[in-house]
């Protein structure tokens, strides 16, 4: 038997995605954002809201990072997603966070997350019901450490962090439970 909840948003976990980008006056914008995904191969979509002063950086930069928060840096992250840069001006300082500029892209790599994408701005997709802000990503950045030997990233390493939007906590990526594309092969022959 089945329980109704109500209306919630019910995709869960959700990765937590550190938004980075420049002001106008160079100054790192940076967000937690965590309603994200891929779009195709190389595309990143963040549903973030137009008021956001990352948002806006984004906007008059064309170009923004986006890094997967681990639990090391649990602190700074959630820390970037309960403070505005709109009442707090200095909020990237005050987070103890580190950046550097991107090579690929104008805007900031922020040192302390394992992943970090760099994206231009694709699209702004803006409707009745959604704010989007749509990036190509144009390269990855991976610590060394959580590279495997095969030139890929191995996330066990990483100790990535998860949103639970049931219980509104985070938590970290466990143990493999299969793999994609194999788990279901042995239904797919008895068709």
């Amino acid at each position: 038997m089945k329980t109704e909840l109500g209306s919630l948003p019910a995709v869960c976990p959700m990765p937590v995605l550190i938004v980075s980008a420049y002001d106008k006056d160079g100054t790192v914008s940076i967000m937690n954002a965590a309603w994200g995904t891929i779009s195709q191969m190389d595309k990143i979509v963040l549903m973030i809201d137009e008021d956001h002063k990352t948002t806006q950086s984004i906007l008059g930069t064309k170009a923004f990072t986006v890094s997967l928060a681990n639990r090391k840096n649990i602190v700074p992250a959630d820390y970037v997603g309960i403070v505005s840069g709109n009442k707090v001006p200095d909020k990237f300082a005050r987070s103890g966070l580190h950046a550097s500029r991107s090579k690929h892209v104008n805007a900031p790599v922020v040192e302390e997350f394992p992943i970090t994408m760099e994206c231009e701005l694709a699209e702004v997709v803006k409707t009745e019901t959604m704010y989007a802000i749509v990036g190509r990503i144009v390269n990855v950045l991976a610590d060394e450490e959580i590279v495997g030997e095969n030139g890929k990233i191995d996330i066990g390493k990483a100790d990535l962090l998860l949103f639970d939007q049931f219980s509104w906590s985070y938590n970290t990526i466990g143990e493999v439970a299969g793999k994609a594309g194999q788990a279901g092969k042995a239904l797919k022959r008895s068709v």
